[in-house]
């Protein structure tokens, strides 16, 4: 059976008899792990693609591996998968490995059907084989320091490529006043976080990050979506489809704590706000030809439907002629109320753009800033390049009586990483500027900084008062 790698002209046949007993871990996975240098493992890498075009089966089977590894469209389903033990002698069968694979990517097995199939193709591998490759690939880590852009370093321009994984951003308005010009829609701007539904015609449904890492906890928002499944097939096309929207939560603190938590995850009370789709096809292609409000039409006769879960709506939004002065007056009311009301600000997007995977005009952002006077109480030490000089100043203050404790890590140039913490004896007490998009609290009751920034030292002596 031929199996043909995504927006390639290369296939492989995964019944291939020369892949029977190949040992993949002891050449390519420990070659990789032998050395931290990136320039070595991107060679390793090199070495395997020029083996594999002259025919090396080998060297495929640890391409297609890594392509299994790092597709970001490939998902498992499984949590666990087991390590094995004192193996050898075994057939290293890797079209039974693929086979499994493929079954449950497509979840024509699952529970417990899953895990015995696990165990039955795990028994046929030596335990190396099994723990350096085949498990590291069900959980989507090779674990030899390597990524999708360290092999698309090498394999982007071959047959090899690993798919990226990105979704439509927003650029910010400020500073484009030019391009706040004709039809736009107007949306609440959610603090929460951003979510790729990825719905299957199978019958399946996988949550991504807008960086294709899956998220496993949002259970009930899953199963939310299955049970409307038919309509969402029925009103979208009967097509894989991307849902686009956003998770909400109590509070943007405790939704990542429990997005991301590997154990007793309690996401209860959340709800996805749906404000764009796409066919998964044009989705891995990287844009889609069809305007927002066509797509708009066709989610608003969702929107009903969703009433009736607790946790999937369709975002609602207000369109507006920015080409009169009306429309710049309804924008300046709605985002004003926007902000009144909780919001981190408003959304304005173009009702005549395609979607499209970047950061584009199609959708700005507006948000407003707040800018607070804290003393610098402690440094950190940077990492990686900036090890040696300052990695962020630790500041505190005051502000409308809310005690603020904050890191702040960014504003910083190289010069000023090398200046400041050479001289941070001397700047302990002194007082800084700091912008960020909101105040927020803590689950502790304490205050801090939403993606502060550092922007001056104020002037003032340390210890005098503002």
């Amino acid at each position: 059976m031929g199996l043909q790698l995504p927006d390639s002209k290369y296939s492989i046949d995964i019944e291939d008899e020369h892949f029977k007993g190949i040992l993949v871990a002891e050449e390519w996975i420990k070659d990789l792990e032998s050395s931290d240098s990136r320039l070595h493992k991107e060679r390793v890498i090199e070495k395997a693609l020029m083996a594999a075009k002259l025919g090396s089966y080998n060297s495929q089977c640890f391409l297609f591996n890594c392509f299994l590894a790092y597709n970001p469209y490939y998902t498992y389903n499984v949590k666990k998968v087991p390590e094995s033990n004192n193996l050898s002698n075994r057939p290293n069968y890797w079209p039974q490995f693929w086979a499994l694979c493929e079954n449950l990517r497509t979840r024509s097995v699952t529970g417990h059907a899953a895990r015995a199939a696990i165990e039955n193709v795990m028994a046929d591998f030596n335990s190396t084989e099994w723990n350096s490759v085949c498990r590291r690939v069900l959980i989507k880590d090779l674990r030899c320091g390597i990524s999708e852009k360290t092999l698309n370093k090498v394999l982007g321009r071959t047959e090899w490529r690993i798919p990226v994984f990105t979704c439509q951003l927003a650029q910010d308005s400020q500073g484009s006043p030019h391009k706040l010009t004709g039809l736009k829609r107007l949306e609440c701007k959610l603090d929460g976080v951003r979510v790729l539904a990825s719905v299957s015609m199978t019958g399946s449904v996988t949550l991504y990050s807008r960086n294709g890492k899956v998220f496993n906890n949002f259970v009930d928002i899953e199963n939310a979506i299955l049970e409307q499944y038919a309509p969402i097939r029925e009103i979208l096309g009967n097509v894989n489809v991307v849902l686009d929207g956003e998770i909400v939560g109590d509070s943007f603190q405790s939704l990542m704590k429990q997005a991301h938590r590997k154990n007793d995850a309690n996401t209860t009370g959340m709800t996805y706000h749906i404000f764009d789709f796409v066919p998964l096809d044009r989705f891995e292609q990287g844009s889609w030809n069809w305007p927002l409000h066509a797509r708009l039409e066709k989610l608003e006769k969702l929107s009903d439907l969703f009433q009736e879960t607790e946790c999937l709506r369709v975002m609602p939004g207000l369109e507006v002629d920015l080409d009169s002065g009306e429309g710049h007056d309804i924008m300046r009311r709605f985002a004003d109320h926007a902000v009144q009301t909780g919001f981190e600000g408003i959304m304005i997007k173009d009702a005549d753009a395609i979607y499209k995977c970047n950061r584009n005009s199609g959708w700005m952002k507006w948000k407003p800033t707040i800018t607070v006077d804290l003393s610098i109480v402690g440094f950190e030490e940077g990492t990686g390049r900036n090890q040696g000089r300052l990695g962020a100043i630790i500041c505190e203050g005051v502000d409308n009586d809310r005690t603020i404790n904050v890191n702040v890590g960014s504003g910083f140039t190289d010069s000023d990483r090398d200046t400041f913490y050479t001289r941070r004896m001397d700047l302990l007490g002194h007082v800084v500027e700091i912008e960020a998009d909101a105040i927020t609290q803590n689950q502790d009751g304490s205050y801090s900084l939403r993606f502060p920034r550092f922007v001056r030292f104020r002037g003032f002596e340390p210890g005098e008062k503002l």
